[in-house]
């Protein structure tokens, strides 16, 4: 099961909250939303004053022994960390490496007779916002079966994956249709502009600078916090069913600390107001503004209100089957909630996580102001 999108989160509009602020501590809103479930552990950060103003993590690493998860274990965030992706090219954009509006056609000249026609002129903006027509994944699965014992780089799988993805016929007319394939192709732009992997561009423009510690690509290890799926750990991955390859890392396959995931998202509060460190304003802006016709920024989820909360409202969730992560940003309150459980939907992991952020909600932003 591949990344998924925005859709957990959409969900909480039909949940409205119109209680008072919770008094309980995050370790007890942790405990009451994993009772009688089948998740095996839940991490969570409240994000308040430019700062983690409470942290907790509850339950064990894996469920077929006792070994209980830390304040430090690293967590796979899915989706969630498409938008590390989107702040790496925007670095690169500063500096004139890459331009927004580029063409696909210009960017990728190689691939620029074989890939479907109406791909050309898709420009870093529409990829990085799902508004490229290009399908979720590559269409043909067992294609991408192949990449799980793959030799070669990440980058030359990349490479190789996007070549026969852009041969793929688009999904859906322009508009918003949401795309993993469009974050392993910016990823591929980025790296043939460069001369460097993915992964060093991350760590060069944002792990260092914003002192994110322990992220890592792809599945978590032996030791440490795991993924679950039917009622087990994952321990191996074999084919797309499982989960991704660690080429996949673009789309949003990083694991981390929840502090490394905190630090990101507190410098995306600060540049709601000005204030990052990472990025220029103007790139923030970009990023945390819905793109016409569109429910997505790049690529955050903009929504004018949650649970009956007062927005605008950032957000992001994302599962490779095997664990689900979702963010909630509050600009204008700035504060934020991250919750991640090492567990996919099907062992109820939404649900569980569902109840965490209905608790947190009333403390994060006022109740919504009715017409």
């Amino acid at each position: 099961m591949l990344f998924r999108s925005f859709a957990a989160i959409a969900a909480f509009t039909l949940a409205a909250t119109a209680s008072a602020a919770a008094p309980d501590s995050l370790d007890a809103i942790l405990k009451t939303a994993m009772a009688g479930s089948k998740v095996p552990a839940i991490g969570a950060v409240i994000l308040r004053d430019g700062k983690i103003s409470e942290q907790a993590v509850r339950g064990v690493r894996r469920n077929d022994g006792k070994s209980a998860v830390s304040a430090d274990d690293v967590w796979l965030i899915g989706s969630t960390g498409k938008v590390m992706t989107v702040a790496m090219i925007a670095r690169l954009v500063e500096r004139g490496v890459l331009a927004w509006d580029a063409p696909l056609e210009q960017m990728l000249p190689d691939l620029a007779p074989t890939m479907h026609p109406e791909y050309r002129k898709a420009t870093l903006v529409q990829l990085l916002s799902h508004q490229s027509g290009l399908p979720r994944d590559i269409k043909d699965i067992a294609e991408l079966d192949k990449y799980f014992t793959d030799p070669r780089s990440t980058s030359a799988q990349r490479q190789a994956y996007i070549a026969k993805a852009l041969t793929d016929a688009p999904e859906a007319a322009p508009g918003f249709n949401y795309s993993n394939t469009g974050f392993l192709i910016a990823a591929a732009v980025a790296e043939k502009a460069t001369g460097k992997s993915y992964e060093a561009l991350m760590q060069q423009e944002v792990f260092a600078p914003l002192g994110m510690r322990s992220v890592g690509f792809g599945n978590t290890g032996n030791g440490q916090n795991r993924g679950h799926q039917h009622g087990k750990p994952m321990l191996k991955m074999t084919k797309a069913d499982d989960g991704g390859p660690v080429m996949y890392a673009p789309a949003g396959f990083l694991h981390m600390p929840l502090a490394a995931w905190a630090q990101f998202n507190l410098d995306q509060l600060a540049g709601s107001k000005g204030q990052g460190k990472l990025l220029a304003p103007a790139s923030y802006q970009l990023m945390q503004t819905a793109q016409p016709g569109s429910p997505a920024g790049l690529d955050w989820g903009v929504q004018a209100s949650i649970a009956g909360r007062q927005g605008p409202a950032l957000v992001h969730q994302g599962s490779d089957g095997n664990w689900l992560a979702i963010v909630a940003l509050f600009p204008e309150q700035g504060t934020g909630a991250l919750v991640v459980a090492n567990a996919g939907p099907d062992m109820g992991a939404d649900q569980v996580l569902h109840k965490v952020f209905v608790k947190l909600f009333p403390a994060l932003s006022p109740a919504q102001i009715k017409p």
